[in-house]
Parts: structure tokens; C-alpha cells; sequence
């Protein structure tokens, strides 16, 4: 296989998981299926673009064009949409989870609540911001390394690298922090987390505020490839929801697989020459569809088999 379409797929994979991650991690420990998670894809997307440019003739007064200035910038962007995507996870929480959490059918309302969420943040960019799309700053460059014979250009370097750091260090967290180590509690079995002491009214906070920046650092990377728009969180939220079904909702391992799979199958699906881009998403569709088919608890299932 070329090396610029293991790339290619790895770039696709990186975007995936983050928001996938954020998906499983959310049902199985609040018990929500957030389909306001592409509206904050698309706030953060536009909450980077406000502050990047309200900096940038700062940061080029101060700093010139400089190695500095790029870092600043870069941080700008970065910070800027974590922030955003963990206050649009407080809003959730405080109109999809705190008012209902106590009521029958909590999962369902809790659904209709974020898809209304969707719909009204998606309308309300529209009207704030307009159908145009937006650019960010480049915040890896333009350039491109050549490996083994192979170009491989700086935002998809950048944008591997910093998913795999941000993954990294969420893990860490689930595994080493006391909340971390509440919220794992909550994935594996919500009830006896509560008969210890753990509240899930509580711990909801957080893990609405993990997976908010999740989905922020994703709109800061997909954006070094694509414009932000207010229908950005679109494709994102629908491939972040199948990945996650995919991988077995509530497995973080699993969602990882997934999106790997997934990544490598639309990179290699893009360059057969009878089917191309027009055949990405029926052969993914086609080929979850499959696996639930075989494995209805998706990857994750699987994982825990061979455990057992």
C-alpha cells in the first residue's frame, strides 16, 4: 500500500476517533446520545475563526512573522476551540441533562432535547454568520516531507500527531484522576457507581465538557483541510455516531478500531478507479452495516470475548 494513502487514511482515522471517543464515552457513562455533537463541531469551528482573527494583526504586531508568532497563532486556534467546545458542553448540560436526568425515558428526551439543539445552533449560525464558508489559519504551514519518496504535507502530519496526543492524554485521564477514575466507574456499571457514592449528576459535567473539547480539537483539526461552515458538524456527527455503533458504543478501544477501519476503507474506496468518491459512504455504510450484522455489539463485543 502507498505511504500517501497510509497517510491519508491515518488523517481521516484521527478526525474519526475524536469524535466517535467523545460519542462512546458520553452513552456509556451519562447515558446520552448527543446529536448536538456536530453543533459543537461547527461552534468551535467558528469560535477559532472569531479569535484568530480578532488576534491575528496583534500577533503580527508583536511577534512579525516569526516561528513565535505561528506557535502564538497556533495556540490561539487550538485553546480557542477547546474552550468553546467545553462551554457547549455545559450549555448541553444544562438544558439536556440537569433538567431531565431524574425523568422516565431520560435517554429519549435527552435525545430530542440535543437534536433540538442541533437544529437551533446550526439555524443560529446560519443567521449570525451566513452560508459563506470560513478559513482558518494554517498553523502547520503549507510545506511538505518527503519520506521514502513520498510527499506528506504538514496539516496531515499535524493533524495525526495532535489527535494521537489528545487521545493520549484523555486516556490518561480516565486512568489516572480521580474523576477519570469516577467516569470509568459510571461506563462499566452505572449502578454500582451510584451505590459508591458516585453521582452521575456530578460526573455528568465533566464528561460533557471531555467530549465538548473533543469535538473542539477536531474542528480545529479538520479545519487545516476543509472551511468551517455552519453545516460543518454534519458529516462529523454522522460518521462519529456510526464509528461509535461501530466500534460499540461505550468501548474506547473499539471506536478507536473503528475509525481506523473506517479511514483506511474511504482512503482505499477513493482511489479504485470504478468507484472513486462518489462510493465513500455507501461502501462505509455498507460495510458497518455488515459487521453489526455478524457482531450487533460491534467491535467492541468482540474485544470483550476474547477478554473473557
Amino acid at each position: 500500500m502507498d505511504l500517501g494513502l497510509i497517510v491519508y487514511a491515518l488523517n481521516l482515522a484521527s478526525i474519526y476517533a475524536l469524535m466517535a471517543i467523545g460519542i462512546s464515552i458520553l452513552w456509556s457513562s451519562v447515558g446520552i446520545i448527543n446529536m448536538a455533537h456536530g453543533a459543537t463541531f461547527a461552534v468551535s469551528g467558528y469560535a477559532a475563526w472569531l479569535v484568530t482573527g480578532a488576534l491575528k494583526p496583534v500577533i503580527a504586531a508583536a511577534f512579525g512573522k516569526t516561528a513565535i508568532a505561528s506557535a502564538v497563532m497556533a495556540g490561539a486556534l487550538v485553546g480557542s476551540a477547546l474552550i468553546a467546545g467545553a462551554l457547549c458542553g455545559v450549555i448541553i448540560y444544562l438544558l439536556a441533562f440537569l433538567p431531565i436526568h431524574d425523568k422516565p425515558n431520560f435517554q429519549v428526551r435527552a435525545l430530542i432535547v440535543t437534536l433540538g439543539l442541533n437544529i437551533a445552533s446550526v439555524q443560529g449560525l446560519l443567521w449570525t454568520f451566513g452560508p459563506r464558508n470560513q478559513g482558518l489559519p494554517k498553523i502547520f504551514g503549507f510545506g511538505r516531507w518527503e519520506v521514502f519518496g513520498t510527499r506528506i504535507r504538514y496539516d496531515q502530519a499535524g493533524t495525526i500527531i495532535g489527535a494521537i496526543v489528545v487521545m493520549g492524554l484523555t486516556l490518561a485521564w480516565l486512568r489516572y484522576s480521580r474523576r477519570g477514575l469516577e467516569v470509568r466507574a459510571m461506563m462499566q456499571n452505572a449502578e454500582g457507581a451510584a451505590y459508591s457514592g458516585i453521582s452521575r449528576q456530578v460526573t455528568a459535567l465533566p464528561v460533557l465538557m471531555l467530549t465538548g473539547a473533543l469535538a473542539g480539537m477536531a474542528a480545529a483539526l479538520l479545519s487545516q483541510t476543509i472551511f468551517v461552515s455552519p453545516t460543518a458538524g454534519v458529516i462529523p456527527l454522522v460518521k462519529g455516531l456510526t464509528i461509535a455503533l461501530l466500534g460499540g458504543l461505550g468501548s474506547v478501544p473499539g471506536a478507536v478500531i473503528g475509525a481506523i477501519l473506517v479511514g483506511f476503507l474511504e482512503a482505499i474506496v477513493g482511489v479504485i478507479p470504478f468507484l472513486g468518491q462518489r462510493y465513500v459512504l455507501f461502501a462505509t455504510f455498507l460495510f458497518i452495516i455488515a459487521v453489526l450484522i455478524v457482531r450487533p455489539r460491534g467491535i467492541g463485543g468482540l474485544l470483550d470475548d476474547t477478554r473473557e
